[in-house]
């Protein structure tokens, strides 16, 4: 099976996504959407994996671990000897191995990575990568984790049925979703 490696990202005017280990904003239709977009799957026999580094899977509340529906893959160097704080997860000591887990499993049809900085890095590089589902959030926050740039002429801007095209409002935020498709 070739492997459809999605990123699901929000990030502010300056790229920021994160500060202190949280998010910098409360968005909840954009947080319906994440999960929406991570959960859904084509196959009612499949379900979808989200991928993501050790800090982004302690910054979920305990009560939200694992993310339900979804197999959860944590890259940690913790691997060998992971501990009961990762509960309900696989962890995996690379990008690779994690990669190379999804692989393994049949039920798996599509990976999302989710974080964080280095996660989306690693995603970008990758050569299973098929779409970035940008949220850009139309406002400036301060922020100490970033999103990795990547080369907009190597991906086309498409539309997908399933994701609003206007302009989102909540509360005084206004965000807009971007789908980004790499070329072949």
């Amino acid at each position: 099976m070739s492997l459809r490696l999605n990123i699901i990202v929000a990030a502010c005017e300056n790229q920021g996504i994160g500060i202190n280990g949280e998010l910098p904003w409360r968005l909840r239709e954009e947080m319906k959407y994440f999960s929406r977009m991570t959960k859904t799957t084509k196959s009612s026999e499949k379900q979808n994996a989200v991928m993501m580094g050790r800090k982004t899977w302690e910054s979920i509340p305990d009560k939200f671990r694992p993310l339900p529906g979804r197999l959860n893959l944590v890259i940690s160097s913790r691997a060998k000897d992971p501990g009961p704080e990762f509960m309900g997860s696989t962890v995996c000591a690379s990008f690779k191995e994690a990669i190379d887990e999804v692989h393994t499993r049949t039920e798996v049809e599509s990976v999302w990575a989710i974080g964080g900085s280095s996660i989306y890095k690693m995603a970008l590089e990758s050569e299973h990568l098929h779409r970035i589902y940008l949220t850009r959030i139309l406002k400036d926050f301060e922020c100490d984790t970033f999103l990795p740039s990547f080369d907009p002429k190597k991906f086309q801007i498409v539309t997908d049925p399933i994701v609003p095209n206007e302009i989102q409002q909540e509360g005084d935020i206004t965000y807009k979703y971007e789908i980004y498709e790499k070329l072949k």
